[in-house]
């Protein structure tokens, strides 16, 4: 699989609450996932969409799993989601998978509208592609 686009995302105030998110939006993607990772680091995530649900089959690792509607709005925060469960979320339409205890430490809770912000990615082609607003 080729390298994921990278983006950052900010909340209402413009605070940023994730630097280094990795863009899922294939099915390969979206698969694969966080698996073979040992961790993420604070400020490191995967923004994964479409989706509605996520498992941690396979995982290390806790993670924080927020969900978000279409406008990238925080509806449902699940922390401290151990290996080996499920978490879904009716109306979710995107997935920010953080660190544990990340989603508490920035301040993301039901309500709370994200933007994202995009950043120069090295596609698989080795191109490195223009930033591109939302």
């Amino acid at each position: 699989m080729g390298r994921l686009p990278e983006v950052a995302l900010a909340n209402d105030d413009g605070t940023v609450v994730c630097e280094r998110c990795l863009l899922a939006e294939t099915s390969l993607a979206r698969l694969r996932g966080l698996l073979g990772r040992s961790g993420l680091s604070s400020g490191e995530g995967l923004l994964l969409r479409p989706a509605g649900s996520v498992h941690t089959a396979f995982m290390k690792f806790t993670i924080d799993v927020v969900f978000l509607d279409r406008d990238l709005r925080v509806v449902k925060v699940v922390p401290e989601l151990v290996p080996w469960r499920t978490a879904g979320c009716r109306g979710a339409r995107a997935v920010l998978e953080l660190p544990a205890g990340e989603a508490g430490r920035r301040g993301l809770r039901e309500g709370v509208s994200l933007t994202q912000v995009w950043r120069t990615a090295t596609s698989s082609s080795g191109v490195k592609p223009s930033p591109r607003p939302t």
